[in-house]
């Protein structure tokens, strides 16, 4: 913890202090960023970091594999739906980001099969991604291709899940039918360093 303290002092000294006025101005005026990113927690994958954003510039979304489920207005406990509706409806970002990566933990389990049945929350949240497993054993495995190759497809087509959640939610549906919204699928390699991004046309990530 005596880390993040020090974290947190040389922030004030220095960061802080060289972007007090935009602070400053955030603070008066409150936020308005253009962008909503939607990521993993995973702690080696920072949208900050990786974008070089200041503070402001992007909505940050993260949970557990960059996952969005799909609508589903009931009185369940809804976080990731309900940072998606303020993002959205409230903000009124012009671009939503799924931001996928390589060496997902949570890819990985589903792949391997060990979310666990006795975990409380792990396993029916990467429910939401079966579909994205299922397709990725298919065509690695009838392949030949060994288990990477699947732990790799899937974090990409959990991308590719999310997006078609997005459209399931009747405001976001809306908004990207008269073009007042985009969304966009990425997927970072935290081996190389590399941006990818899913193009519409072909299915298929491009390197950026």
């Amino acid at each position: 913890m005596e880390n993040l303290m020090d974290g947190f002092r040389r922030f004030r000294e220095t960061y802080f202090e060289d972007h007090r006025r935009l602070f400053e101005a955030l603070a008066a005026k409150g936020q308005n960023p253009k962008v909503l990113l939607i990521g993993c927690c995973d702690s080696r994958v920072d949208p900050a970091i990786i974008f070089d954003a200041q503070p402001g510039e992007m909505f940050v979304l993260r949970n557990v594999a960059n996952l969005v489920p799909p609508y589903a207005p009931d009185q369940g406990h809804h976080g990731t739906s309900a940072a998606v509706e303020f993002a959205v409806c409230g903000l009124e970002v012009e671009h939503i980001v799924v931001l996928g990566h390589a060496r997902c933990g949570g890819v990985r389990a589903l792949i391997e099969g060990s979310t666990g049945a006795e975990t409380d929350f792990v396993s029916g949240w990467m429910h939401i991604a079966r579909s994205a497993r299922d397709r990725a054993l298919a065509l690695t495995l009838s392949a030949g291709q060994p288990i990477e190759a699947a732990r790799r497809m899937c974090e990409q087509e959990t991308v590719a899940i999310s997006l078609g959640n997005l459209m399931t939610f009747p405001w976001i549906r809306e908004k990207v039918e008269q073009g007042r919204l985009m969304l966009h699928g990425w997927f970072f390699d935290l081996d190389s360093g590399e941006l990818f991004r899913l193009d519409p046309i072909s299915n298929t990530f491009l390197a950026v």
